[in-house]
């Protein structure tokens, strides 16, 4: 079979959840619940569609995700198309301060690759061992060259899933081509606690202008999608 011939860079998605001013979380030791059972079944199907999702290290800390397909029927569903039941685990860190006992190296078994500063690779790789793939991405870690990393191990679409500052990454770099944004129906309100896009990280001129390409209620919360480039679908 031929192979399909590399890209650029992947699609990139970006999928996030806020309280109606705007934060991703609160400033208490409990992880602050954003959206419901309806719409994570909602990030699931759009996971089962990706071919890798991307965390900061942060996030791996914080909220110890397991960045895996849900639901059973999606799972059989990728593997019958050849695919792995969940997509690529992917990770980026400044630090290499990445706990090998998360579950995003512990949970499933999709391939895990994880992008680090070259000034903590050799304490990266000690540390996670044959846990994952460890990736020198520069120094600082550059976005770009990731994904083009990316596209080179054929990844095709990439879902990434936080926190703000990877987020604002993306953005800020002009690598991002959907924003799925949904909004929580309360208020934080708290100073302390992480915002979407945190102020001084992100550049964006207030006349470039994003696409509203869909508006959908999903129980009590909302669900903004947004287009940020001339590679989103026309649907």
């Amino acid at each position: 079979m031929s192979r399909r011939p590399a890209l650029a860079r992947p699609y990139v998605l970006l999928s996030c959840a806020t309280s109606i001013d705007g934060y991703i979380d609160d400033a208490s030791d409990q992880r602050l619940l954003l959206s419901n059972a309806d719409d994570l079944d909602r990030v699931d199907a759009v996971r089962a569609s990706c071919d890798a999702i991307l965390v900061g290290a942060g996030t791996v800390r914080r909220d110890d995700p397991r960045l895996l397909v849900r639901s059973a029927r999606r799972r059989a569903e990728r593997v019958a198309r050849g695919r792995p039941a969940s997509p690529i685990k992917v990770t980026l860190t400044a630090r290499g301060d990445l706990d090998p006992t998360a579950r995003f190296f512990t949970a499933g078994d999709a391939a895990r690759l994880v992008y680090c500063a070259t000034d903590v690779l050799e304490k990266t790789e000690e540390r996670l061992g044959r846990l994952a793939t460890v990736v020198d991405a520069g120094e600082p870690v550059d976005p770009g060259w990731l994904l083009a990393d990316l596209a080179a191990r054929d990844v095709r679409r990439l879902m990434v899933e936080g926190g703000g500052t990877v987020h604002a990454q993306f953005l800020s770099a002009g690598l991002a081509d959907e924003l799925h944004l949904v909004v929580a129906p309360f208020f934080v309100g708290d100073g302390r606690a992480p915002r979407f896009v945190g102020e001084g990280h992100f550049p964006w001129h207030p006349g470039r202008r994003a696409r509203l390409a869909e508006t959908r209620q999903i129980g009590d919360v909302v669900l903004l999608r947004y287009a940020l480039s001339d590679r989103f679908p026309d649907d």
